[in-house]
């Protein structure tokens, strides 16, 4: 037998004398598969190769020959994956402005400033962030091997959580003739040149992660949480919309809305912390305004009340929790750390910290004298306190 290497002719005979590893002009070099051992080691992104690459920067690196003993210490010495986490923190301090306890909402403010200071941190919490879903992904593979190639191509191959969240997003929104490649290039482009989008994106993985007893880890929430999805998806529509970008941008509200069933205005105006909770069925109008740590179950509508054109939809501040079913119409404000009650139609102003309910929707207390929260809705995820003042109806 004759084989032909770059031009030389080597018989079978002389085709192992030599070790494949020698240094010679010609060698053989074998591909090896991932021993188990080392399937837990950080995956990074070379920039010369898509290809990850494991490395253990506790241990020496990896001799290059397979027969030699490797070292079996493969243990990571991680940092605090992230901040402590907001609900045991704010999610019981009361936001009431009476003089009584004016020095308690002192004390909130404090508490809020500072965790502000700690999640603003962006390099600590980025990186954090993307250290924590690598590792619960490598759990998720020590339980179902099955999704090795799975987890590979949507965590451990991507060098951020950035261009992870893009990779999702493209694959989602992508059909045959909108390919998934040209969709990645649009949302990596876009939130690597907002930091505010990314800070953002930080914030409301935090919130479904913090909130939503059903969100088992962070990166359960990046590939499986359509609401997550879809909100980061608008994100980015939103941008392009502010750019001038509007066909661009009402295409990604398309098929985000064919895609997850969550149908958001690209000209809305969204703050950061918001939970979208089983989110099918959302609907969000052009001129809606949403504040920070808003919680919004499925089946909401912020919509218009006619043909009406101008600022027509409503204004939520932040804290406010909306119950399933809701819909709120019109340009009406609803108030800082207000709770609208599930299956409610509110069609005025909700005052901030108070519960309106109802078809249409009344304040529990009445309006003279409503009854005031002293905890944020949107953290506490509390849907029914109210029912005993609302109702003696029982079953």
């Amino acid at each position: 037998m004759i084989v032909l290497v770059l031009g030389r002719s080597l018989t079978s005979s002389s085709l192992y004398k030599t070790p494949p590893f020698t240094q010679i002009p010609i060698q053989f070099k074998p591909i090896f598969l991932l021993h188990p051992k080392f399937q837990s080691l950080t995956p990074i992104q070379p920039s010369s190769s898509s290809m990850a690459t494991c490395v253990d920067s506790s241990t020496p690196p990896l001799s290059r020959k397979p027969n030699v003993s490797q070292p079996d210490d493969c243990s990571f010495n991680f940092a605090k994956f992230f901040q402590p986490t907001f609900s045991d923190r704010v999610s019981s301090i009361p936001i009431s402005t009476n003089h009584e306890k004016a020095s308690v909402l002192e004390d909130f403010e404090q508490v809020h400033d500072k965790v502000q200071n700690e999640v603003d941190d962006d390099a600590n919490v980025r990186f954090d962030l993307w250290l924590k879903i690598q590792e619960e992904a490598r759990l998720d593979l020590d339980q179902e091997p099955i999704l090795s190639s799975y987890y590979f191509s949507s965590i451990l191959s991507h060098k951020s959580f950035e261009s992870a969240l893009a990779n999702q997003l493209s694959i989602h929104l992508s059909n045959l003739s909108l390919s998934s490649t040209t969709l990645f290039d649009i949302f990596k482009s876009v939130i690597d040149d907002d930091e505010d989008i990314i800070n953002a994106m930080k914030f409301d993985i935090e919130a479904v992660k913090e909130r939503d007893p059903a969100c088992i880890s962070y990166v359960h929430c990046l590939l499986n949480f359509k609401g997550f999805l879809a909100m980061q998806a608008h994100r980015v529509a939103h941008k392009l919309w502010l750019q001038g970008r509007k066909v661009l941008a009402l295409l990604i509200q398309n098929r985000v809305s064919e895609v997850f069933a969550v149908d958001i205005h690209p000209g809305a105006k969204i703050g950061r912390g918001i939970l979208l909770d089983h989110a099918t069925g959302l609907v969000v109008g052009e001129t809606a305004v949403i504040g920070n740590n808003v919680a919004i179950l499925h089946n909401v509508t912020l919509g218009g009340t006619g043909k009406a054109c101008g600022d027509r939809h409503p204004k939520i501040a932040d804290g406010v929790l909306i119950g399933a079913g809701t819909c709120i119409l019109g340009n009406v404000s609803i108030g800082d750390g207000a709770k609208i009650g599930a299956g409610s139609v509110v069609l005025k102003d909700v005052p901030p910290r108070t519960t309106a309910v109802g078809n249409p929707a009344k304040l529990i207390g009445g309006k003279d004298n409503p009854i005031m929260l002293d905890k944020i809705p949107s953290f506490t995820m509390d849907h029914t306190s109210y029912i005993s003042d609302w109702s003696d109806y029982v079953i």
